[in-house]
């Protein structure tokens, strides 16, 4: 059989790339460090110079790195990062403490998800409802969490893209990634029955092209998954400013990253 083989190397650009983005998100390599020489990369991880070089103008793309003719290539601050970049989204729930991350992730929802749901119900067209119905048919339907989990994920990405505002749409794109952890967890509960009753609520908002409706009951369904967590996890994820503390907990959260 024949093999792919740029599709072989473009593993390893990929790879390569992954190695370092963790390494550089976890903090190895400090804003404005300079990462070590191409050689250098090639003989820690065995690979071509080719190779490296890809991996480097990859992970210049997502935002992370900055090369000058005289200073090298070095990380650049996080807030220079494509943080929306599903590796580095990816990268970031790989090293970092999931309650603290969980928290931001809510924060971005709460103050974006009413909105997108209102501008939803007044710009949606027939097929974007078919979508958010589609979606929570698949909730109704579900007969295990992971089914359960895939539906509500569809369900909320379809609210994002129905605003037929490109600007919304990189949420939506994220929720496969960032968010799946926190709508797992939420599926334990026995919450199920009242969470199909909010996002009813918010599908029929929606059809009703209500906006200030739809604005309230995701308002509501927010809120109420909130608590959910919090009883689950004993978490307040809906805090903003400091990370919000650990509730009836024998210790301390501890991140991964310093």
């Amino acid at each position: 059989m024949f093999r792919d083989s740029n599709a072989i190397v473009r593993n390893v650009h990929s790879q390569v790339a992954d190695r370092i983005g963790i390494s550089i998100v976890r903090g190895d390599i400090a804003a404005g460090e300079a990462l070590p020489s191409e050689m250098e990369i090639c003989k820690l991880i065995d690979v071509s110079r080719t190779v490296v070089r890809e991996a480097i103008r990859t992970l210049t793309g997502k935002g992370l790195l900055e090369s000058r003719a005289k200073s090298g290539t070095r990380v650049r601050p996080p807030k220079q990062w494509n943080q929306l970049d599903p590796d580095v989204l990816r990268w970031q729930l790989e090293t970092s403490d999931v309650d603290s991350y969980l928290t931001k992730l809510f924060q971005l929802r709460c103050a974006v998800e009413p909105s997108a749901a209102a501008l939803a119900a007044t710009r949606a067209g027939e097929d974007d409802v078919a979508r958010i119905r589609s979606g929570y048919d698949g909730m109704v339907a579900a007969k295990v969490n992971e089914s359960f989990v895939i539906a509500d994920i569809a369900f909320h990405q379809a609210i994002y893209f129905a605003t037929r505002n490109e600007f919304f749409w990189p949420i939506a794109q994220m929720f496969e990634i960032t968010l799946r952890q926190s709508f797992t967890i939420a599926a334990r509960g026995t919450h199920r029955a009242r969470a199909l009753l909010e996002h009813r609520a918010v599908l029929d908002a929606i059809t009703a092209r209500d906006a200030e409706g739809a604005r309230k009951t995701t308002t509501i369904l927010l809120n109420q998954a909130a608590a959910d967590l919090v009883k689950i996890r004993g978490r307040d994820f809906t805090k903003r400013g400091k990370t919000p503390s650990v509730v009836n907990s024998t210790g301390p959260t501890r991140s991964k990253r310093k």
